[in-house]
């Protein structure tokens, strides 16, 4: 019997519903420090309540809202996060996130954590003299971003790294000695097992890497307390926090302006990107696996109403791969010298899914199988404008009917239809059933994307045993 190697979804993804009050709150029981924290005041419209989307990657107090295309915001007047903690998040500000009195969601996802682990093949080659280069990478010498708390294996087995050990200093000259916090090393320098392993400390100074024998063969090296490491699988270096167990990162790169490749730090393809330019007013661009037969050449927005539309722009009519995906020479999503951040997600057994379905035109709808029970749901139609995104949750809902929906593309109040079956499911042990009549989930004929992750598995392996989902 096939089951979910992910036994406990909530430790991955989970919802937290509060009540604001106008001040400063720090939200626990989330049951891990998110890294990707998105909160909509639930009770409450108008522009001052806008969904507020917050990662660990670009840093606490910075501010991107789904319904605008609004550029990233430093210390936003109506509310930020202002931390991310190890059971939930603190929240600073007015009524965006902490408005006295009103009700708030907020969806939050685990990536690569506090503290990640990567490794580094190191190669030196002779660039204007013998450098150092990573993982393969097109450049040398590299400026590298390490995250306060992570583990950093500088693997130096290659025959070319004989005679030129990689270590650490607080100066590019290497005056004032090498660093040695945190810092072993292991074997000869180009010889099998050679390698120098850092697990960078909290507040570390800059540091630079450099040939203990030679000058100008390295970079510098940044220690952050944001979080996310130098991926160097794509012809861009990104910065990546990646949830392999999960099938989630968050990666954030700088935009060349030329047709491109972004690591995404998954061991998989993902099925669904979700990416925004932070220094200009820009729509958010979603790809997604479903949207059509090439969906390399297609794509959709968050911030609007509209449904499929094809532009090679975007993703440079490549489809995602297990360590890269592409883009393209659109202006606003690749403009030269700009920041773009990208969540992307794959598919894992028994804890998330992005597939499509079609719909029947009445309210009992059709059946999606997704192999657990869901805790979220994201459902947007896509073979003609004029419809919303929505957003479902097994917390504001704990039993069926579904019925309280948020627009990801608009800053409208929840609504609830408990009163009548336009835009209803049902959450079931494998999957979820459109009770819905209207349009904008559930029109004959028509096509529809989702996105969900799962309260429980269907079939989970917990420490031996088989454990079968059950139905609310």
């Amino acid at each position: 019997m096939a089951y979910s190697s992910i036994t406990k979804p909530e430790d991955h993804f989970n919802t937290k519903l509060y009540t604001g009050t106008d001040a400063s709150q720090s939200l626990t029981g989330v049951g891990f420090q998110p890294d990707w924290t998105w909160i909509k005041c639930r009770s409450n419209s108008g522009s001052n309540f806008p969904h507020i989307l917050s990662d660990s990657v670009r840093g606490v107090n910075k501010v991107l809202k789904s319904d605008t295309g609004d550029a990233e915001v430093s210390d936003y007047s109506q509310g930020y996060v202002s931390s991310f903690d190890s059971d939930g998040f603190t929240v600073t500000g007015q009524d965006g996130v902490s408005g006295v009195g009103r009700t708030y969601v907020a969806w939050n996802w685990l990536a690569g954590g506090t503290a990640p682990a990567v490794t580094y093949v190191v190669k030196v080659v002779s660039d204007s003299g013998n450098k150092y280069r990573f993982d393969d990478f097109g450049t040398s010498a590299v400026t590298l971003e390490l995250q306060e708390g992570g583990t950093y294996t500088f693997d130096q087995s290659d025959s070319s790294n004989s005679g030129h050990p990689l270590r650490f200093y607080t100066a590019a000259d290497k005056t004032g000695g090498e660093y040695t916090t945190g810092v072993t090393t292991t074997g000869t320098p180009g010889s099998s097992g050679a390698q120098t392993v850092i697990t960078v400390a909290a507040s570390a100074p800059t540091l630079y890497y450099q040939c203990s024998n030679h000058a100008g063969m390295g970079g510098q090296a940044n220690t952050n307390s944001t979080f996310g490491s130098s991926n160097f699988s794509g012809s861009i270096q990104s910065t990546v926090s990646a949830n392999t167990t999960a099938g989630f990162s968050v990666t954030s790169w700088t935009g060349t302006g030329s047709a491109s490749t972004v690591g995404h730090g998954l061991s998989s393809a993902p099925q669904m990107l979700i990416c925004k330019n932070r220094d200009r007013s820009a729509n958010w661009v979603i790809y997604h696996n479903k949207l059509s037969s090439t969906p390399q050449t297609s794509y959709t927005y968050f911030t609007t109403m509209g449904g499929r539309h094809s532009n090679s722009g975007f993703w440079n009519s490549t489809a995602p791969t297990s360590s890269v995906f592409s883009i393209g020479t659109d202006g606003d999503f690749n403009a030269s010298g700009e920041k773009v951040i990208g969540y992307c997600l794959s598919a894992v057994k028994g804890y998330s899914k992005f597939g499509s379905y079609t719909g029947s035109g009445n309210a009992n709808g059709p059946f999606v199988h997704t192999g657990f029970k869901p805790a979220f749901v994201i459902i947007k139609k896509i073979n003609a404008d004029g419809e919303n995104w929505w957003v479902y949750d097994n917390t504001r809902n704990t039993f069926n009917l579904v019925t309280k929906g948020l627009y990801p593309n608009a800053n409208n109040a929840e609504v609830d239809y408990s009163a009548s079956d336009a835009m209803n499911l049902d959450f079931l042990s494998n999957g979820f059933k459109l009770r819905a009549s209207d349009g904008a989930l559930n029109g004959s004929g028509s096509t529809y994307i989702y996105m969900t992750f799962a309260e429980n598995p269907f079939v989970a392996n917990d420490s031996g045993t088989v454990v079968p989902g059950t139905a609310r």
